[in-house]
């Protein structure tokens, strides 16, 4: 079961062991946002203020997320090498699945971010395939031009 203190939106906490999830804002579905609602959340040491990176849960399944992904994380630079990403993960996946009725999701990383694909890998989830990513999708724009994608069961 999740534990979480609810309140005004911005108060939503997911604990974990290592860090909790703290929900600061949520974006509707639109034409500017490839039609994707996503819920965005400070990442902070576990019963604390220290913020040590942000994540975000894209709602839905389409082929931007395909390439995008439905989770995106980033760790501060001085908080990096210490799995927060990973454990970020651990609490934001069954929020995925309890809070937004996600059955599976994706995940992406680009082949040469080692950190990240070690995260990836190290939550176990399925390497469906390295693929190019479209030159029309916003990543390419952007200078991603091919992902790992995974999927995750829940």
């Amino acid at each position: 079961m999740l534990s979480r203190l609810l309140g005004r939106r911005r108060d939503v906490r997911y604990y974990g062991a290592v860090v909790d999830l703290v929900q600061e804002q949520e974006s509707p579905a639109s034409r500017f946002n490839d039609e994707t609602r996503s819920i965005y959340y400070g990442i902070y040491l576990h019963d604390s203020d220290i913020r040590v990176g942000s994540c975000d849960l894209r709602i839905g399944n389409n082929r931007s997320l395909y390439y995008a992904g439905n989770i995106g994380y980033n760790i501060l630079p001085p908080f990096r090498g210490h799995g927060f990403a990973y454990q970020a993960c651990t609490v934001l996946l069954p929020v995925a699945k309890e809070v937004y009725g996600f059955q599976h999701l994706i995940i992406t990383c680009s082949p040469e971010n080692i950190a990240s694909r070690k995260t990836l890998e190290k939550l176990d989830g399925k390497l469906l395939e390295i693929t190019p990513v479209p030159p029309d999708h916003w990543l390419y724009k952007r200078g991603e031009t091919v992902k790992n994608i995974y999927e995750y069961d829940l």
